[in-house]
């Protein structure tokens, strides 16, 4: 319900904007308000509705979902390490900008500089949908603060993002699809506990609700001298089972993207930031460029991540 009530307060929000905008034309020529004030209801409009479309690019049940990013120093030596630190602190400048809790899960320092690798967390909506678009390898041209003679040197480091299974996994176990058996416990006696039927066995018989596949499971459990808490004690057993299936079907997608990484060399680059000769961050599979590379090396991607999703969405 919250997220249907997102999407509603959001377009009522666009709509209210759009209103109010066609009336501003004629509260200008009354000089009820500046033409300063409707250039600026203008730009927030606009940017509210283009929000709105970018974030309709997120329709996977994937997307919504935190993020984890593994980032690997490639071809280039010292260059590289130093390279895939300074995309730690980008993406780490983003998370933070965008309300984000950024977490860093593993981190192999670099012998000299930099880093060899790092696994980071984004923790909170969406982040998986927006940061996806920086899957691949990331390209940097600059003059070499580690070269000797200062020439101008290319090297490369990988990005890869997944899914962050959540802990807010609902599983709902219907009534019909299990069956109860009582018995009497086995054991060295004493009390009750082998003398009435405090053991139960719990038969699930469901299906998978994404694939219509059968999924079965006996559950035994003789932990109490309680029938009543031995029936508790097999329904958690039985729903950390179902809990457990539901993860191995996220980190089969997981599997299934981890497909879709490339060797970090020449040729597999998704995007280049260019710092001599002259200054140019540029997309590969957009065409979206930005002048501004310090800027983008400060966390600012929103122009790469938007293109990025239009324009898949397009091709959807």
């Amino acid at each position: 319900m919250a997220s249907i009530k997102s999407w509603i307060d959001a377009y009522r929000e666009v709509e209210a904007l759009a209103e109010d905008l066609q009336l501003m034309p004629d509260f200008v020529k009354e000089g009820l308000t500046s033409p300063e004030e409707l250039d600026a209801h203008y730009a927030l409009t606009l940017s509210k509705v283009e929000a709105l479309e970018m974030r309709n690019m997120l329709r996977s049940d994937e997307d919504k979902l935190g993020a984890i990013m593994d980032i690997n120093s490639g071809a280039g030596g010292t260059e590289s390490l130093d390279w895939a630190s300074m995309l730690l602190r980008m993406y780490t400048r983003w998370g933070e900008e965008n309300g984000y809790t950024v977490k860093v899960l593993d981190i192999h320092d670099g012998d000299e500089v930099g880093i060899k690798s790092a696994t980071i967390e984004f923790q909170g909506d969406y982040a998986y949908g927006y940061l996806k678009s920086e899957n691949g390898i990331h390209r940097l041209v600059r003059l070499s603060p580690f070269n000797a003679n200062n020439k101008r040197q290319t090297t490369f480091a990988s990005v890869f993002v997944s899914p962050a299974v959540d802990d807010t996994i609902e599983i709902v176990v219907n009534p019909a699809d299990i069956q109860w058996d009582t018995y009497r416990s086995s054991g060295a006696g004493g009390q009750n506990v082998n003398k009435v039927e405090t053991g139960v066995r719990l038969r699930y018989s469901g299906k998978d609700p994404d694939t219509g596949e059968a999924v079965e499971f006996l559950i035994e459990n003789t932990e109490t001298r309680s029938q009543l808490m031995n029936r508790e004690n097999a329904m958690r057993i039985l729903k950390s089972k179902l809990y457990q299936r539901e993860l191995d079907k996220r980190r089969a997608l997981q599997n299934q993207l981890e497909g879709q990484k490339k060797r970090i060399e020449w040729g597999s680059q998704i995007r280049s930031y260019t710092l001599h000769p002259y200054k140019l961050v540029k997309d590969h599979r957009t065409g979206y460029e930005s002048s501004d590379t310090a800027a983008v090396l400060d966390g600012d991607l929103e122009g790469f991540i938007k293109a990025y999703l239009m324009d898949s969405g397009r091709e959807e």
